[in-house]
Order: structure tokens, then C-alpha cells, then sequence
């Protein structure tokens, strides 16, 4: 099983913006660390992370995948580009965010691509990816 990882606007800053919410890893640590779980369930990851809207809409048209764990960042709020690119495919997608996003600002309460995902991690940190890759495992 191969499943793409992928990661939208901001997540490039992971480690340095408010790491209060979003811890002091990197997103390439919490890349090695979700590789090295997704091997021992004979899973393999690609992992791919854009702020351009565009960029993800296209790697979701294009990838070979059998799933895709997506952090789309603030994207999940508004990009309607980004609900019909998962929409458009038979690829499983599982939405993850790192915080809880109902115990922040209110826009962030509001995901337009979760109805066309096969389901949502969120607020467990970095576990988030990990339990939505183990999700595929199931």
C-alpha cells in the first residue's frame, strides 16, 4: 500500500510558527517519524507539501496513491478548489489537523472538504497523522 502524504499552505512552517499549537518539530521530523510508522505496517508515503492551492489540486488529480492523509491548513476553511479536486477522485482521503480546530477561532470550525473525505484526525499534534495512516492499516 502506498499513501501520499500531503501537506498545504503554512505546514512548511511547522516547528517555527506557534509552536505552542503546532509543537517545535519540523514538518520534515514529523515526515520521518509518520515514514517509520507507515513501514512497520507495510505502508510506503510519498510526501508532498504546497502553499499553492493549485499545486495540491493537481498532485490529488495526478497521484498513484491507494490514499491520502491531507493537511490542507487554512485551505480546509475555504478552497473549494481543493474539495472538488478530493471529490473528483477514487482515492480515500482522511482530513487531519494537528490542532483542534473547534477550540480555536471560529472560521476554523468550518472545514469545506470534510464531506468529501472518508473521515477527520484532529488534536491529537503530530499523532494526528499517525492515526490517519493507521486508519488505511485497518
Amino acid at each position: 500500500m502506498k499513501l501520499l502524504i500531503l501537506n498545504g499552505v503554512n505546514l512548511n512552517r511547522t516547528g517555527l510558527r506557534e509552536p505552542g499549537v503546532y509543537g517545535t518539530q519540523t514538518l520534515e521530523d514529523i515526515n520521518r517519524e509518520i515514514a517509520a510508522f507507515a513501514k512497520k505496517r507495510g505502508i510506503d508515503c510519498e510526501f508532498f507539501q504546497s502553499n499553492l492551492e493549485g499545486e495540491l489540486c493537481t498532485k490529488i488529480h495526478e497521484t498513484d496513491a491507494d490514499g491520502i492523509v491531507l493537511n490542507a491548513g487554512a485551505f480546509t476553511h475555504y478552497s473549494y478548489a481543493l474539495r472538488d479536486a478530493i471529490a473528483s477522485v477514487p482515492t480515500p482521503v482522511v482530513e487531519v489537523h494537528m490542532s483542534n480546530v473547534h477550540a480555536r477561532e471560529e472560521f476554523r470550525h468550518t472545514s469545506v472538504i470534510s464531506a468529501v473525505c472518508r473521515g477527520t484526525v484532529l488534536g491529537f499534534g503530530k499523532n494526528s497523522y499517525l492515526l490517519a495512516v493507521e486508519s488505511f492499516a485497518l
